[in-house]
């Protein structure tokens, strides 16, 4: 009796660790497998969190009730605000992470996490049975022989799914950091006639700290002020040991000289590699191949921990022999004397083609499976645990009977990066950008919580802490600004004589706080420091400043969002038969077949299918 769950989640990386987390909370019986217990939540490739785009879905996942921008936060050696220069759309916080001391955390906190109970096993197969014609899900088995039956599913295997190391002409089968590989747990899957294909993604050679010369490096510090992911954690929580510096220096024409020679030996080009790699991270021999213009590349060593001498050579990417990597780190300044630790390696692996799920990550073909993290096609310790935590609240949600959670591209990055890869594919490792957002102004890292917290909390997701300190917020925020409005100056010669110290227009009537904040050069700090406008803390200062400045732009955005919500709303039959809906497109016919969208919004994102398909489809669905 105890090896029945209500949900089992196969490993437990980034993604792992949040569906385990949110099924437990929701009240679900859960297994958390693992290959190995002391790689929880690991980071195997770059010591970081965040940066543009995935800041946002970093606190996204927060606002839900996840856990990365709690532990992020704990873990920081050094945090930065990036684009600081540009719009609060794109303003993106990136932290440097003590990877041992995130481990530790995330490792303590499922351990410890009522409902949820973990394992170190291999999975090897899965069980299915048919009722009422369709295939669902029963359980697992280990190659121990063991049987865990449950309702739900949720695959999280990362790169460990038949992964293979690839280190010059050294090829051996493998998951990130000589760890185990599941095998076959692949031949399970394709049994149950579900596609799967061989993405590759690469890290660079880590190197001891002592023999790097870092006078001829650049230093990288962090912002002196204090950040944080998560809206949960105390302003105060920054201390010096949060700004460990990391250092910028640069390859140059020798270390190219020595790349180029090798070439020979590189198994991108000799084929060696099968696999699809990541085209926004390509490996140091892909750059000097691809960008043979570029007299230099710039690269970050970053520390990996607190208390290691382990740096990470980051833009360094490569599977070249050991040899060769010594040889061209040398060239570069700072590291005349360097010694590698781990050498730079490429990794093969199975992922799954996302079209094959349903927005809620569940499979179409499999009920009560789903998938999340790099099996899904993505790149990113940031996507994975996006994803992880959508599919273990879905699995919850299905297990207790309740409409599922969908997150639309107007609602976050998250719903962005599912809709894309359930909509559109992926034929590479997919990787988040500000750009794959139409509605970007809206979804900034900073309202996240506005936009997600009462959603977690009416799933169950957002206990009444969260909820508490949020509602408080939330009531500030609308405090403030109704502030603004009803505060009101006038063309009075002290008010005259400030405007003309502030440099801003003279007034030639009286006019709200509200309308002076939108000037460029205005800002709430302002309003305090001469206005006597409340100090409400930087967070809701912030909102009340984005909020007015930016008034008729999200406005303008909002409008757009409600006219493609009534398309999200046009449900599509489950079984429409795309084949005798008259007048279609033969390839929009072929297109709406394979991804079978829920809705006409859905409909119009998916390539091949025009604006004609889609006033097809209308007329189809009034007619039924």
């Amino acid at each position: 009796m105890n090896n029945n769950y209500d949900v089992i989640i196969i490993g437990a990386g980034h993604a792992g660790v949040e569906a385990g987390l949110a099924a437990a909370r929701l009240g679900c019986k859960t297994l958390l497998t693992t290959l190995n217990m002391d790689n929880i939540a690991q980071m195997p490739c770059n010591p970081a969190i965040g940066g543009p785009a995935k800041s946002h879905i970093v606190c996204e996942i927060d606002a839900l009730g996840g856990e990365m921008g709690i532990a992020a936060d704990k873990a920081c050696i050094q945090m930065r605000m990036l684009n600081l220069g540009k719009g609060p759309a794109v303003h993106a916080l990136r932290a440097q992470a003590d990877k041992f001391l995130y481990h530790q955390i995330m490792k303590e906190t499922v351990e410890n996490q009522a409902n949820l109970q973990v394992k170190q096993l291999l999975i090897d197969e899965l069980d299915t049975d048919v009722v009422d014609g369709k295939v669902v899900v029963r359980g697992v088995r280990s190659e121990t022989g063991e049987y865990f039956s449950a309702r739900a599913v949720i695959i999280c295997s990362g790169t460990f799914l038949c992964g293979r190391i690839i280190l010059g002409e050294l090829i051996y089968a493998s998951g990130p950091n000589g760890q185990r590989t599941a095998i076959k747990l692949a031949d399970s899957l394709k049994e149950l006639g579900i596609e799967l294909r061989r993405f590759k993604t690469g890290t660079p050679a880590r190197v001891d700290a002592r023999t790097l010369d870092f006078s001829k490096m650049v230093i990288q510090l962090g912002d002196s002020e204090g950040h944080s992911f998560s809206f949960m954690t105390p302003a105060n929580h920054w201390s010096s040991v949060c700004n460990m510096p990391c250092w910028l220096t640069y390859t140059n024409a020798r270390t190219h000289e020595v790349i180029r020679n090798n070439f020979h030996r590189a198994p991108l080009f000799s084929g060696t590699i099968e696999g699809t790699g990541p085209r926004y991270c390509p490996s140091i021999e892909d750059k000097v191949n691809r960008f043979a213009d570029k007299d230099r590349h710039q690269l970050f060593v970053e520390p990996e921990g607190r208390h290691t001498n382990e740096m990470y050579v980051q833009g360094m990417s490569t599977s070249l022999p050991v040899d060769v990597q010594l040889e061209f780190l040398r060239t570069i300044p700072g590291m005349e004397q360097v010694e590698i630790v781990r050498p730079g390696y490429a990794i093969e692996y199975d992922c799954v083609d996302p079209l094959q799920l349903l927005p809620t990550l569940e499979f179409k073909s499999v009920c009560g499976l789903y998938s999340a993290g790099q099996f899904n096609g993505t790149s990113g310790y940031e996507e994975a645990a996006g994803q992880g935590l959508i599919a273990g609240i879905n699995a919850a949600l299905m297990v207790k009977g309740e409409q599922p959670l969908v997150l639309t591209r107007a609602d976050a990055y998250i719903g962005v990066l599912i809709d894309d890869l359930t909509t559109k594919g992926t034929n590479e490792p997919y990787r988040m950008m500000t750009s794959r957002s139409e509605y970007r102004l809206v979804l900034r890292q900073d309202n996240a919580d506005a936009r997600l917290t009462p959603l977690g909390r009416s799933c169950g997701l957002v206990d009444d802490l969260r909820w508490q300190r949020f509602c408080e917020k939330q009531t500030l925020v609308q405090t403030g600004l109704q502030w603004l409005r009803d505060t009101k100056i006038s063309p009075q010669p002290e008010t005259l004589r400030l405007l003309e110290l502030l440099q801003t227009a003279k007034l030639t009537t009286g006019i709200s706080l509200y309308e002076l904040l939108k000037r460029p050069e205005i800002t709430y700090k302002i309003l305090i420091e001469y206005f006597a406008a409340p100090d409400y803390g930087p967070e809701v200062c912030q909102q009340l400043e984005i909020s007015v400045k930016y008034e008729g732009y999200i406005n303008r955005q909002l409008e757009q969002v409600e006219q493609q919500r009534k398309l999200e709303n046009k449900k599509l039959p489950e079984h429409i038969d795309y084949m005798d809906v008259p007048h279609l497109s033969h390839e929009a016919r072929q297109k709406l077949k394979q991804v079978r969208p829920v809705s006409i919004g859905q409909a119009t994102r998916i390539s091949g299918v025009s604006p004609a398909d889609v006033s097809i489809l209308l007329i189809y669905l009034a007619g039924r």
